[in-house]
């Protein structure tokens, strides 16, 4: 039996290398990685939800959601949005070049407390990203759960993420998907408008179902009430939150979210955990 991979301290960056750079819209892009030093028997391996922390060497070091299947080992993919120095350094990488990771940190999403019950994914932009690990893992194990739906919102056509797999998923009996935009073009024909207005459309039980939101906050903020109105509590509602994390152990403190710390108790959260917390202004 292979052994996963236990970092003896979780500070150490570990060398891998950049296998594919895939642009997925005009400011994002996905990089899947693998080790650079043979893992002797071991396996790198992560829950949907984690993230890693990713140094550029020389630039600088920034927390990423891995977005890659949970099942595929000692391959990690990651999406991220050219935003400042670190994301701009690192989508100049490629293949073949070196990048540090430390990981995988954080709290997933409750893929297996979700047996058994209607799921509702609800992304927003590259919200999708640190969602995909668990559609990935329903999918692949889509006994396990009951009715299933994405909903999914960009702010244009052109900002879709990942369109191959949301059309091949959009193809499946067993999983209804709804894609909203922003704003519509003249070669739209879906859906148009924010997200929270496909919440009205998805099926589910509200006795037995989970939601699992990814996306700016203000989107989970107006996700929260569309929810109830179906019946869902806030026990059954859990969402990704993201904040300044730098060492991902809960040491600096720079990832503070009231009394918790988003890379320790985060980034996944109940919703009825921190919903007083969500509701502060600028916290």
């Amino acid at each position: 039996m292979n052994k996963v991979i236990q970092s003896i301290d979780p500070l150490i960056t570990q060398p891998w290398n950049v296998q594919e750079y895939t642009n997925e819209t005009s400011d994002t892009f996905t990089i899947t990685l693998e080790p650079e030093i043979p893992m002797n028997g071991s396996e790198y391996a992560f829950k949907p939800g984690q993230f890693n922390m990713l140094y550029v060497f020389g630039v600088g070091e920034i927390p990423i959601s891995i977005c890659s299947d949970p099942e595929t080992k000692n391959r990690i993919s990651h999406t991220t949005r050219i935003v400042g120095t670190v994301t701009r350094a690192m989508s100049e990488l490629k293949a073949g070049d070196a990048i540090g990771v430390r990981g995988p940190f954080g709290n997933p999403w409750p893929v297996v407390q979700a047996k058994n019950k209607d799921i509702i994914i609800i992304a927003g932009g590259i919200g999708l990203a640190p969602l995909r690990p668990a559609i990935y893992h329903i999918l692949k194990n889509r006994d396990d759960y009951d009715r299933v739906a994405l909903l999914y919102g960009a702010r244009t056509q052109a900002d879709i993420l990942y369109r191959t797999e949301l059309e091949h998923w959009s193809s499946r009996l067993d999983v209804e998907v709804f894609v909203t935009v922003d704003r519509g073009s003249s070669d739209w024909y879906g859906n148009v408008g924010v997200v929270t207005r496909l919440i009205q459309r998805a099926p589910l039980n509200p006795a037995n179902s989970l939601v699992m939101i990814c996306g700016p906050e203000i989107m989970m903020k107006y996700c929260v009430p569309e929810l109830h109105t179906r019946g869902i509590r806030d026990e059954e509602i859990y969402v990704s939150m993201e904040r300044n994390m730098q060492c991902a152990v809960g040491y600096c403190g720079h990832c503070q979210f009231g009394s918790e710390f988003v890379c320790k108790s985060g980034p996944v959260f109940k919703y009825s955990n921190i919903k007083k917390l969500i509701n502060i202004e600028e916290l």
